[in-house]
């Protein structure tokens, strides 16, 4: 897409600090980094979300993900990884161009990235166990 920041960068027109490319995916540093390290596996072909994107696709940039993430365990000695990937404004996407975010996590950073654990809805789910069953 013309008007797409991560169509640009993934194609090179627009800079960025790439870690690694392939034919399908660029993954840079974030510039609105959560933590050191902070990096985006971008896929090259646009899908605004996960349910735009190809299986296939989808696949290799969690593959490459694991990799990044990796590398950054051992470069930055970090004591822990988020992968995480947005689908929604609601859901905290900004940029609705499907893409992972690989967050290496420290003692003393300030990424919040947790929730308060809450009770299971029970009726609440028999309602909707029978859609999500039909449509997998």
């Amino acid at each position: 897409m013309s008007d797409c920041i991560f169509c640009k960068i993934a194609a090179g027109d627009i800079p960025s600090t790439t870690l690694f490319e392939d034919e399908k995916v660029k993954v840079i540093f974030d510039i609105s980094p959560a933590t050191l390290g902070h990096a985006l596996v971008i896929p090259k072909a646009h899908a605004a979300n996960v349910f735009e994107i190809e299986d296939e696709l989808l696949a290799h940039a969690h593959i490459v993900a694991k990799k990044v993430a990796t590398a950054l365990k051992d470069a930055t000695g970090c004591k822990g990884i988020n992968i995480l990937q947005n689908n929604g404004e609601v859901a905290g996407q900004s940029v609705f161009h499907l893409h992972i975010h690989v967050i290496p996590r420290y003692d003393d950073d300030d990424a919040h990235i947790k929730w308060t654990p809450g009770t299971q809805d029970t009726a609440g789910l028999e309602k909707i166990l029978a859609k999500v069953k039909e449509t997998l």
